[in-house]
């Protein structure tokens, strides 16, 4: 790695214990940031801070608790100083037929993939703004397109690009850029974890299945280190589509 396009910033990454969240902390500190990361398993949040040797450091919190957002936000710049990069990279995700999603997975997966995307928002744009920083969300594919089996999920990744356009239109006149990242299936833990339920319908799979298999953590740290980058400028209320070509039919 021989751009140093973070150098002398600061980056707030959720979900920074593994997969997605853990490659984009190590993308950017290799690219010089200082990074603070978050997390909700503190085994995984230290693992990560212990393999950026140095340029990630971090805790434990909970995003979908708006005064634990702040909180971080706080620490995070009382630590390292200013802010610059807001990543919202932390989500959940379950497959369930409509009808028998429990009122407690509902809740839950919405907090965490739209409460907290909301909360780190509202607690960085002032620090963001001061720096005419950025934030990068991790929308998906199942946020552009009806997803059987995935309802839920579906509903909180299009709250998230519409999260994302809206707040860069809000923004516009200042220099604050507010893009989105929609991977289709990525291969990390969170997605090998997965089950449908024991009577699924393939025939109601395959659209979003694609025909190129996943991509890697690292493919889309790359991206997200280009969109929170200056070369990427130009760009703000940009929903990205990373998907192998799941979306363009």
């Amino acid at each position: 790695m021989n751009q140093r396009r973070f150098e002398g910033k600061v980056a707030l990454i959720t979900g920074a214990g593994s997969g997605i969240g853990r490659a984009t902390s190590l993308r950017l500190a290799q690219e010089g940031a200082q990074v603070y990361g978050l997390d909700a398993n503190e085994a995984a949040m230290n693992e990560t801070i212990e393999l950026g040797e140095g340029a990630i450091t971090g805790g434990v919190t909970d995003v979908t608790d708006r005064d634990a957002c702040f909180a971080a936000v706080a620490e995070c710049v009382d630590r390292l100083g200013a802010l610059d990069v807001l990543g919202n990279v932390a989500g959940i995700v379950f497959m369930a037929h409509f009808t028998e999603m429990t009122p407690q997975q509902y809740e839950r997966l919405m907090a965490v993939n739209v409460n907290g995307p909301v909360w780190m928002a509202q607690a960085a744009i002032p620090h963001l703004l001061a720096r005419n920083g950025n934030i990068v969300n991790i929308a998906s594919n199942a946020g552009l397109m009806g997803m059987a089996y995935n309802v839920a999920y579906s509903m909180s990744k299009g709250a998230v690009v519409q999260l994302t356009r809206s707040l860069a239109m809000e923004y516009i006149k200042s220099p604050l850029r507010v893009n989105a990242i929609a991977p289709a299936g990525v291969s990390t833990n969170l997605v090998k974890g997965l089950s449908f339920p024991d009577d699924v319908d393939f025939e109601l799979v395959k659209p979003y299945v694609g025909f190129r298999g996943a991509a890697t953590p690292q493919e889309i740290a790359g991206l997200f280190a280009y969109l929170a980058s200056d070369d990427a400028r130009n760009m703000t209320g940009a929903i990205v589509s990373s998907d192998g070509g799941v979306t363009a039919s």
